[in-house]
């Protein structure tokens, strides 16, 4: 039973790989996932804001929206507040390249094509084995133009790709007017692969102090259908690796991923929650599951329900919503 997948170039031993979160702060949990059978490990990301706070730069993106720069960064973490540093994420690249033996997957996030992207040169030379740019944009500003917007993504990651030799994903966000435009261009700046999707994380009212505070929920597995339908549109049209993020919770959701035409299926909440092992859990049951459906690799499943391999590729499409609508039920 052939499990292994390629992502970014890279040969990986199966679709399973956790996604930035804070298991990736610990060597001993970097070592835990490998053993449970983790096939490579996107590391906690490092924050613009951390390195341009460190070299005394001010990045003005971040004031986009707001009437104050001053007003704006007050909602920031302090410094010392972050995990890791961008001296101590370094070194921890480093440590866990000599401790494991899967692929190390960096992880930078940021919005402009400011002097922080020059870290990721530094990144490479730490050993990782490739570079995921999480690019986390609010287009608040109602001044800004769309296409302003997609040229920032597109630049960003033209001046990463000029600074290293590894491959280079991008996570992007599902809020784009044309998403199969935005991912060709984005293939065409030289992106190695697409991570979709990003979670934005919505803040919630404090009605007692009259405060706007951050609220972390975890995913649950019915958010795996937004990024479910675009790789399945985007599969055959850009020369990309896939990644799906979001809503992967159990060996079925893999399964899923695979045949919309991803290459890895991204998991996070689910391990937070139930554990380290849950890993080993779903490489498991994706082998148990390809034997007994007579599927020998997963090379084979790739793509086989994509648009344009299903009977009914209007289905990923204005069909569903009409489709959709007319299948409830109600009872009274």
């Amino acid at each position: 039973m052939d499990l292994t997948t390629n992502y970014l170039g890279l040969k990986l031993k199966n679709p399973v790989v956790p996604s930035a979160s804070p298991l990736s702060q610990n060597v001993d949990s970097v070592k835990a996932l490998e053993d449970a059978g983790a096939s490579a490990v996107v590391v906690y990301s490092l924050f613009e804001e951390q390195i341009n706070h460190e070299s005394g730069e001010i990045d003005h993106y971040l004031s986009y929206g707001s009437e104050s720069y001053a007003e704006a960064t007050s909602y920031f973490p302090e410094p010392d507040e972050f995990k890791l540093g961008p001296v101590e994420y370094l070194d921890h690249i480093a440590k866990l390249k000599k401790s494991v033996n899967i692929p190390i997957i960096g992880s930078l996030n940021g919005v402009s094509a400011g002097g922080w992207v020059n870290y990721a040169k530094n990144i490479e030379q730490a050993g990782a084995d490739a570079l995921e740019l999480n690019i986390y944009y609010i287009a608040a500003n109602g001044n800004l133009p769309s296409s302003e917007i997609e040229n920032m993504y597109v630049e960003t990651i033209k001046a990463v790709k000029s600074k290293v030799k590894i491959p280079v994903a991008v996570k992007l966000s599902p809020f784009f007017t044309s998403m199969t435009n935005m991912a060709k261009k984005l293939d065409g700046a030289g992106a190695d692969g697409l991570v979709l999707f990003n979670r934005f994380y919505q803040p919630d009212f404090d009605l007692n102090k009259l405060e706007v505070v951050p609220n972390l929920v975890l995913s649950t597995n019915w958010e795996l259908r937004l990024p479910l339908r675009w790789i399945a549109i985007l599969y055959g049209n850009i020369k990309a690796s896939m990644a799906a993020t979001s809503g992967v919770h159990s060996h079925l959701d893999v399964i899923k991923v695979m045949m919309a035409g991803g290459d890895v299926a991204m998991v996070c909440s689910e391990l937070l929650k139930h554990g380290i092992s849950r890993v080993s859990d779903m490489v498991s049951g994706l082998q148990i599951w390809m034997e007994e459906n007579e599927y020998e690799s997963i090379t084979q499943m790739k793509g086989s329900m994509s648009q344009r391999r299903v009977a009914e590729p209007a289905a990923f499409e204005r069909a569903n919503y009409m489709k959709a609508l007319q299948s409830y039920k109600l009872f009274i």
